[in-house]
This record gives structure tokens, C-alpha cells and sequence, in this order.
């Protein structure tokens, strides 16, 4: 990293808020086995982060679940049944979304040593405009407000790992250089995200889509779990290119 940091670009679930990142799997989980398919929770989290359409898209694409829909339909999948699929998808998470957004630990003090070094908040994700509205407002109630959001709705449906709703962040925060911006989240569509944009990108472990664990669950998890289970998170973002992996969003304070 380059100079000053400017801007601090955050994802939302597993990293801001919904420790686990467990509201978009539900939803997941729900919608295939209402179409008759069993993906894997690895399945179902692989492709987190990204647009919701292309998540569905890409777990169809993938052989197995291919191969189920296949058996069960008589035929390959068609960009309608991805049409179908989300759109069932987006009620059901809809309707979960306002029991997901608790802030996750840390994250109130963190924002505010940030604020405090001039360091300006931004943020994306990969809900929708609509879904949003639901968590932005539960957040703000818990005291935490980003300057600014953008979700694929504001770049033509372009989300991850596309980097055009980092660059809408860096415009409206009028950041001077990319190399003056760090982007934190929870998954490697986030990694991905942050390395098209050329920005910092950093992981983190602790609550995240990759651990994949409730916060009861991690912290039941013996010394040497925990171990294998942060080498095996962390693996996965440095194989994606990040640039530094944290075990929680307090990492990022030394970052900057």
C-alpha cells in the first residue's frame, strides 16, 4: 500500500453483519430443495458474494448439481430455471433478512478509530437495492452507517467479482487513487472483487462465509479446530490473490 489510506471499502454479511453469513444460505437451501436439488453447504457457499442470480447460476453449473437436475427434470438447465429459482429465492430471503442484520463483534469500535484516523467509509454487497433497504436500516439502528453502499443494482447487474461497485464507492468518496483503498469481506467473490479493482484486499476469518460457522459453533471448536479451520480460510484467500488475510475486522486497524 501507497501513501495514506483514504477509503475502507466493507462488505456486509459475515463481515459487518450476520456473523456466518447464514441469511443468503438459508435462503439457498430452501429454494434448491423446493426444486428437488441437494447441493452440499460447501456447494451452496462456494459462489458466495456474488449476485444472487449468478450464485444460483453458478451452483446449477456445477456437475453434480447439474447431473440432480438433470435426472429429475430430463434435460440440462435452462437461464429460466435460474430466472424461476431466484426470484423464489428473493422472497424467501426477504423475509429472513430483518433476523440476520445483528452487527457482528467489533465492528462499531473499529468503524469509529477509523472515522477518527479521516479514513472514509464505503461498502458493497451482494444483496439487492431492495434487500438493502432492510439491512442498511437494521444496521443504522445498531449505530452503524457507511458513507456510502452500492449494491450490482447501481452497475447494471455488474457485481462481483466485477470491480464497478468498488469504483462507484471511490467516486462518490472521491478517493484520489486505488492504491489508497482497502477492501475487506468475507469471501473469495470479495477477494476477487478487490483484486479486479487493483485495490487492497483483505479477508477476514472470524464470522465469515468461509468459516461457514455460527459464533456459538466457532468458539466450541477445540484450540486445534480453530487452527485448521484459520489455515484452511486463509488458504483460500491467499489462493484467490489477497493481499493480507485478519482474523477479525480489528485487523484492519493495523492495516491502515
Amino acid at each position: 500500500m501507497k501513501g495514506q489510506i483514504e477509503a475502507v471499502i466493507l462488505d456486509w454479511a459475515g463481515t459487518t453483519v450476520d456473523y456466518g453469513c447464514f441469511a443468503p444460505v438459508q435462503a439457498f437451501v430452501e429454494v434448491f430443495r423446493e426444486f428437488h436439488l441437494e447441493p452440499t453447504m460447501e456447494e451452496i457457499r462456494k459462489p458466495m458474494g456474488m449476485l444472487k442470480w449468478d450464485h444460483i447460476h453458478a451452483v446449477l453449473s456445477m456437475p453434480r448439481i447439474a447431473d440432480q437436475f438433470r435426472a429429475y427434470y430430463g434435460r440440462d438447465f435452462e437461464k429460466e430455471d435460474a430466472d424461476r429459482m431466484y426470484s423464489h429465492s428473493e422472497t424467501g430471503l426477504m423475509g429472513i433478512l430483518h433476523n440476520f442484520a445483528e452487527l457482528k463483534p467489533h465492528v462499531l469500535e473499529t468503524v469509529w478509530e477509523l472515522r477518527n484516523k479521516r479514513i472514509k467509509i464505503g461498502s458493497t454487497t451482494g444483496y439487492t437495492n431492495s434487500m438493502m433497504e432492510v439491512i442498511v436500516k437494521r444496521a443504522k439502528e445498531q449505530g452503524y452507517e457507511p458513507d456510502v453502499w452500492y449494491s450490482p443494482d447501481s452497475t447494471d447487474g455488474m457485481g462481483r467479482p466485477y470491480p464497478y461497485m468498488i469504483f462507484r464507492n471511490m467516486m462518490d468518496l472521491k478517493v484520489s487513487d486505488i492504491s489508497r483503498v482497502i477492501k475487506i469481506g468475507d469471501t473469495v467473490s470479495d477477494i476477487l472483487e478487490g483484486k479486479q479493482a487493483g485495490v487492497t484486499a483483505v479477508g477476514i476469518i472470524e464470522g465469515s462465509s468461509e468459516m461457514g460457522l455460527t459464533e456459538e459453533e466457532y468458539e466450541s471448536l477445540s484450540h486445534k479446530e480453530k487452527e485448521e479451520r484459520i489455515r484452511t480460510v486463509t488458504s483460500r484467500y491467499q489462493e484467490a490473490g489477497a493481499d493480507h488475510v485478519v482474523m477479525d475486522i480489528r485487523g484492519i486497524l493495523g492495516l491502515v
